[in-house]
């Protein structure tokens, strides 16, 4: 018997007593992260902001066997955000889709979500109203012809089914239920509310295809009502594509036990600490290009040197070389080597002591 199944549902339960302690670790880390970053610059939050908007977007996808282009994603939260990040890239429709829900979800995390929101936020996911070659429901619940919603693996004829939705005759109500509790007034913690509301929704399984990446949505939304940020410094989605396996098993076992529900909160709280934590990576990333930038405000860098210097504050553990740059910034060996030059007369790079054929270049911080 399924979770849904159970005559009491959606009333799930959690022990409070068992959570409380990790809890207190995650509004812990969240207030330590956000008064971090308050006290930094305006371009340095945006920035932050404009990279885990980005891994978001791109994680968010990939948990779902989705790839996506990143500089197209970043080309497009750039756009969205009315940032200048220099030249943007054409991009595909379902690359703008998933950029929408996203930012529609932490920017206007306080508006209530609605049954018309969240079928927008699925038309923009499948703008051709496919998915792959199948034809699918598109801004509306799933029907009568998508037939049974299962989780399947296994090979044809050998096929494992892991879970299965309730049928889509049940689907007004179940979505009415939730989007009352989503709204309405609660004693709850919102950061416990985003674990119930993950759950709740993947297990309803509303749509023909898209409930992982609306539900993830869900989530941030709520994430960021208990920061009352529209800022976002870490990726929840990041974490969870790295802990994938582990997030299907608690999903399954979940769905498949009790009404208590302690087990997958606490979970979910463990890799939400796991993504604040990550974040630091990232963000000192971030704070090193900026204070770069403030440290030669008043030099001058040709287009090619301020292409390549941003790439290696990105990727600070690559190794510069000639070729490389020639690569980067698509010019020939010698005017790269020109450009080298020039910055290595300035002590804004150095060359590394091995020398010869392999000779390479660090960037002074």
């Amino acid at each position: 018997m399924y979770i849904h199944e159970k005559p009491a549902w959606p009333q799930v339960t959690f022990n409070f007593t068992q959570l409380a302690p990790l809890l207190g670790e995650v509004r812990y880390s969240q207030g330590r992260l956000l008064g971090y970053m308050s006290g930094l610059g305006f371009q340095v939050r945006e920035e932050a902001t404009l990279r885990m908007l980005t891994q978001d977007v791109l994680k968010t996808s990939e948990i779902e066997g989705e790839n996506l282009n990143t500089e197209q994603i970043r080309s497009s939260l750039a756009k969205r955000l009315g940032m200048d990040v220099g030249a943007t890239l054409p991009v595909d429709r379902n690359v703008e889709g998933i950029v929408e829900v996203m930012l529609d979800a932490t920017r206007n995390y306080a508006k209530p979500l609605t049954k018309e929101r969240l079928f927008d936020w699925h038309a923009a996911l499948f703008p051709t109203g496919r998915s792959g070659m199948q034809r699918i429901t598109v801004g509306g619940w799933r029907t009568e012809a998508s037939g049974p919603m299962q989780v399947v693996s296994g090979a044809y004829g050998h096929e494992k089914v892991h879970y299965e939705a309730p049928s889509y005759e049940r689907l007004d109500k179940e979505m009415t239920q939730f989007l009352e509790w989503f709204n309405g007034a609660s004693e709850l913690d919102l950061v416990i509310k985003s674990a119930v509301a993950h759950f709740w929704f993947v297990t309803i399984h509303p749509f023909d295809d898209g409930n992982g990446r609306i539900a993830r949505a869900i989530a941030d939304m709520l994430l960021a009502r208990s920061e009352q940020s529209a800022e976002r410094f870490y990726s929840m989605s990041s974490q969870i594509q790295q802990e994938r396996k582990a997030y299907y098993t608690i999903l399954e076992q979940s769905q498949k036990g009790t009404l208590d529900i302690t087990s997958w909160i606490k979970w979910y709280l463990s890799c939400l600490q796991h993504a604040i934590m990550a974040s630091e990576k990232v963000l000192q990333v971030v704070l090193a290009r900026a204070q770069f930038w403030i440290k030669h405000v008043n030099e001058q860098f040709n287009d090619r040197q301020k292409l390549i210097i941003n790439h290696f504050l990105n990727n600070q553990s690559e190794k510069l070389s000639s070729s490389k740059w020639a690569k980067l910034a698509k010019c020939s060996q010698d005017t790269a080597l020109r450009d080298i030059n020039e910055l290595v007369e300035r002590n804004i790079l150095i060359k590394e002591v091995a020398g010869g054929r392999s000779t390479h270049y660090i960037l002074l911080l």
